[in-house]
């Protein structure tokens, strides 16, 4: 017996990979719909060897579906996230709407699935910011080891974060550059994104930083352990797809590189490819469709006592969206629906 499950935003970037992941995990469904909102009703989209007719969000009745994955931004999520839940299908979100909500679970299944089981006090449970959730995944193991005291992450991360505008954007003025007569300016990103990288992503803050920023320290401490301290600094570059991390982690007892590199291969959900030579390590364009998040360039750093550097890359649009979403379907499904 599987469940009902419903995509919400099927016809965007998130939700299609929802579709796809679902299909290719063989999660256990026994009849999917695919929402969006009604300028996109009737936009077929793929689920497996079936295609789907989106159906009228606005419209839709959740009652006797099981589990919803929302990817249709906080201010459509703030509707009807609580219609869903009220109705008794648990909503996975992947907004920032109820990240930062004590009675709402935020779950990374390698680092904290256990958690999951706070869902039924709203019905809902959040998705992490995609910056964040490729970064736990490589933290967790290595915190369990040797705690982390403090965290120094800058980000690099494609324009698909930004959505399918973000996409053309960088497509739009790649072209536009080698074509002198066409110009196009920034409209979604605030300076010129092709050929460029921007250090902001998102609005900033009055201490000075942006509210991704903020986010990816706000939700490490919700995900991990509160006491980690953490500072980011995050940028937009002309990548279509991959977000990449240089990471800095301080522990309070010394954590040997080899031993590092030793427990990421064992941890879940990461693939380590780190060879000390030209090309040894990944490039956001190699992860691109893969369900890992890939490290590299694991060195101590001799500056502290005890720390550790590393490269990090994943695809957003899966482990920082579609995929983790998935796997919190299946925890839920595995741990407390148990229908599947």
């Amino acid at each position: 017996m599987g469940y009902r499950v419903v995509v919400a935003g099927a016809t965007g970037n998130v939700g299609r990979e929802m579709l796809n992941i679902l299909a290719e995990r063989q999660f256990p469904v026994d009849e999917i719909a695919a929402l969006a909102s009604r300028r996109s009703l009737g936009t077929e989209v793929s689920f497996g060897d079936k295609t789907l007719k989106t159906q009228d969000l606005d419209t839709f009745d959740f009652t006797g579906w099981d589990i919803a994955l929302f990817a249709i931004g906080s201010d459509a999520t703030k509707k009807y996230a609580p219609i869903s839940a009220k109705a008794g299908c648990v909503v996975i979100d992947n907004s920032s709407l109820y990240r930062y909500d004590p009675d709402v679970p935020l779950i990374v299944p390698e680092c904290n699935a256990d958690a999951i089981h706070g869902y039924s006090k709203k019905n809902i449970i959040a998705n992490p910011n995609c910056s964040t959730a490729q970064m736990v995944v490589a933290l967790k193991p290595l915190h369990d080891r040797a705690r982390i005291k403090r965290v120094v992450v800058s980000t690099y991360q494609s324009v698909s974060g930004a959505g399918k505008e973000g996409m053309d954007e960088l497509w739009d003025q790649t072209k536009a550059v080698y074509n002198p007569v066409t110009d196009v300016p920034p409209a979604k990103f605030q300076k010129q994104i092709a050929f460029n990288v921007i250090p902001q992503i998102d609005v900033f803050m009055e201490d000075g930083s942006t509210k991704e920023e903020w986010k990816m320290v706000v939700e490490t401490k919700k995900i991990l352990d509160p006491s980690i301290k953490v500072t980011a600094t995050c940028v937009r570059v002309p990548v279509f797809v991959g977000h990449s991390e240089s990471i800095n982690i301080e522990f309070e007892d010394h954590l040997d590189e080899d031993e590092a590199r030793d427990i990421l291969r064992e941890a879940p959900g990461i693939m380590v490819i780190d060879k000390r030579e030209p090309g040894g390590y990944v490039s956001p364009i190699e992860c691109v469709g893969d369900y890992a998040t890939f490290i590299s360039r694991i060195r101590q750093d001799s500056t502290i006592d005890n720390g550790i550097n590393l490269w990090c890359v994943s695809d957003n649009l899966r482990k920082g969206a579609a995929l983790n979403a998935v796997q919190i379907a299946e925890v839920l499904g595995r741990e407390v629906l148990k229908k599947g």
